[in-house]
């Protein structure tokens, strides 16, 4: 077991939550007993998944949207109540990191949707890695060999290759005409970052979700949009801190993926 404030402190520190201004509470959200073996990991703290942590018996739950954002009704009634009398009640701390864990260079989401995808990284549009939230890279050696019959990787081709490693089909926006030579992404509900993606160069931009002025955005800049989903693209920089704490920390963890198409 650990301290769970020495837990918490750690992860404050290791993903410099601090420094963001974000749209919800960073860090410790829910407070439970002070004493951490078990932690359950997942995207989102919904109720199915506090149900999860319950019957695993977990002391901390660990997630990337939690509870207290911005503009939300603060009164605790209905869904809200049920979920926060659920943790209170089962003594389950409730730790969750938004921004921050987009943006680490190596636990962050961003970068692990690199490495899944086989993108290498390159540099960061809006700040330094590990900074900023729009990263920018090409298409490496393992995804440029997954096309068919040695062609140029273009964008169905990566969109088929998303599809493969996501498992879930993304909505591809063909814009732009050509091999993909470079490529932006960003993860979660990002879409309206597409014309800064165009803006650094980007023959196509990755990210969760798609609204209509998107479509009309990717074709007019000339840009291809691959819209691969909110929790799909954020599924693995919460899986990557809870094995950064089970080898740091001696603790047991458990990631459980609550299906999601959106």
């Amino acid at each position: 077991m650990i301290s769970r404030d020495t837990l918490v402190a750690a992860c404050d520190k290791h993903l410099q939550a601090a420094r963001f201004k974000d749209y919800t509470v960073n860090g410790l959200q829910v407070e439970g007993r002070s004493r951490v073996a078990r932690v359950m990991t997942g995207v989102t703290a919904c109720q199915a998944l506090v149900d999860e942590a319950i019957a695993w018996q977990a002391d901390l739950l660990l997630v990337h949207h939690g509870y207290f954002w911005k503009n939300e009704p603060v009164e605790v009634t209905g869904m809200k109540r049920r979920r926060l009398a659920a943790l209170l009640a089962n003594d389950i701390n409730l730790l969750a990191y938004h921004l921050p864990l987009d943006a680490h260079p190596s636990l962050g989401n961003n970068a692990c949707l690199a490495e899944r995808l086989g993108l290498v990284v390159d540099d960061c549009a809006d700040g330094e890695l590990g900074e900023g939230l729009l990263w920018l890279g090409h298409p490496g050696e393992a995804l440029t060999g997954a096309t068919d019959n040695g062609q140029d990787l273009d964008e169905r081709a990566l969109a088929k290759h998303v599809s493969k490693q996501l498992g879930r089909e993304p909505l591809l926006i063909e814009g732009h005409q050509g091999p993909i030579k470079r490529v932006a992404w960003c993860t979660g509900g990002a879409q309206d970052m597409i014309t800064a993606a165009h803006a650094a160069g980007a023959d196509v931009f990755i990210s969760g979700e798609i609204s209509e002025r998107t479509t009309h955005l990717a074709r007019e800049l000339g840009i291809g949009y691959l819209a691969a989903g909110h929790h799909a693209t954020e599924r693995y920089g919460v899986q990557a801190l809870g094995e950064w704490l089970a080898a740091e920390y001696g603790v047991t963890h458990r990631f459980v993926d609550i299906d999601n198409p959106a």
